[in-house]
């Protein structure tokens, strides 16, 4: 049996260069916030215990983790990288085996680095393992010197490099996998023998080769994986490479995206295979899209939106929290929110659901084969039955009921005579006969 594995995930920083709305790790990053990408991937792993270490922001990080099984963890004040794993001791007390040290900020990271980079960490002696890669330009990292045996020798700051080092591609990539209980004994030797006054874990190593002790860099070969982000230009990147990733598994797993160039997708929508995404469309949120589905062109699902087999939301169309049942077409400039609508309906070019009194959200309720004219206002709660009809331009007040087959027209919509009998989805529509 491998040895037990823990993880701390560091999300204290402020993330002050960034002058986002809000603290780094807590900005969205495809409907999640950025820390909980690494977490994710490291529960995946399997961890018997998973701490996230925050600052200022503990209460707002604890809300967004509300959901995943997290112990959190306060760093009282920012001293380093180093003090803040040591402000997970008390969370981690009597975890023994491997301790995984990952950011808040480095959304990318995949549970194939991760898995790897633990296995490689159990498989060799020493206390300390840490992950580097090779980058073409390596300016700002800390280079890695390596002995004649292979190992960790020291880890080289830019500033402190001689110009031979300083041509080394090698880089730390800031994360690490230590031994438990060893390591807190380690930490606690730390010195914050630098400018900033600090804490480093980078010490680390130099700790371990003084007492004899073997650290190894498990070198990881694409740099795309372990990027994090401290400014506007670097978030759009991580955010770029996240939206291309969502969309690639989408489609290995048959889902048909017209044109990846122009489509966004969070990372929480489930999307069958068989369903087409046109262009320039966006679904946030939780989304489910079933088989046989057409989505856009510029089409905006919102949370809470969920399209049965069959259905079409087309262009200038935005849902939230909508159910479209089978077959159902909203093809043209309308807003579906709140609403449920029954099999084989259709919403007419420029309807919208009247959902919002001011102060409260109601819902709509539409029945199988009702067609809703161009134009018509449902001012929420309004209900329809199955087989109904609204004219061109109506506006249905709200706490309305219009009955199974009724038509109902004028500015406010007024019953008139029964409406035609409507087929259900997919029956052969023919022609009356002629009196």
């Amino acid at each position: 049996m491998p040895a037990p594995l823990q993880v701390v995930v560091l999300a204290a920083g402020e993330g002050t260069r960034l002058r986002g709305r809000q603290t780094k790790v807590l900005t969205p990053l495809w409907g999640r916030p950025s820390v909980a990408w690494p977490v994710d991937a490291a529960r995946a792993l399997g961890p018997e215990r998973v701490v996230v270490v925050g600052g200022a922001h503990l209460e707002a990080l604890g809300k967004a983790l509300a959901d995943r099984d997290v112990t959190l963890a306060h760093q009282t004040e920012p001293r380093g990288t180093g003090h803040a794993v040591l402000a997970a001791r008390d969370a981690l007390q009597g975890a023994e085996g491997s301790l995984l040290i990952l950011y808040g900020d480095c959304p990318l990271l995949p549970h194939a680095l991760l898995e790897q980079l633990v296995a490689a960490h159990r498989a060799h002696p020493g206390p300390v393992t840490l992950l580097s890669i090779e980058l073409d330009d390596p300016t700002g990292y800390g280079r890695i010197l390596r002995a004649a045996d292979g190992s960790v020798q020291s880890i080289v700051e830019e500033k402190d490099a001689t110009p031979e080092q300083r041509a080394l591609r090698e880089v730390n990539a800031g994360i690490w996998v230590v031994d438990l209980p060893g390591a807190w004994s380690a930490l606690e030797g730390l010195t914050p023998d630098n400018s900033q006054n600090e804490l480093y874990l980078t010490d680390l190593v130099g700790l371990a080769v003084a007492d004899g002790q073997r650290v190894e860099a498990f070198r990881w070969g694409q740099p795309e994986d372990v990027l994090g982000f401290n400014d506007q230009a670097q978030l759009a990147e991580v955010r770029e490479i996240l939206r291309r990733r969502i969309l690639a598994g989408h489609m290995a797993n048959g889902v048909e995206i017209v044109d990846p160039a122009t489509t966004y997708v969070d990372a929480d929508v489930t999307i069958a295979p068989g369903a087409r995404i046109l262009p320039c469309t966006m679904i946030e949120g939780k989304v489910s899209i079933a088989t046989g589905c057409d989505v856009g062109p510029l089409a905006h699902l919102r949370d809470g939106t969920v399209m049965e087999e069959g259905s079409k939301v087309g262009n200038f169309t935005e849902t939230k929290k909508s159910v479209l049942g089978p077959g159902v077409k909203a093809g043209h400039l309308t807003y579906l929110g709140d609403a449920r609508i029954g099999a084989g309906t259709n919403i007419g070019a420029g309807t919208i659901t009247a959902n919002y009194d001011g102060t409260n959200k109601h819902p709509t309720r539409i029945g199988e084969r009702v067609f809703i004219g161009s134009g018509t206002v449902l001012v929420a709660p309004t209900e329809i039955g199955d087989g109904a009809l609204t004219g061109a331009g109506a506006i249905v007040t709200g706490n309305s009921t219009i009955g199974e087959g009724e038509v109902w027209v004028g500015v406010p919509a007024r019953p008139q005579q029964p409406a035609k009998s409507a087929k259900a989805p997919n029956e052969p529509q023919t022609e009356e006969p002629k009196a």
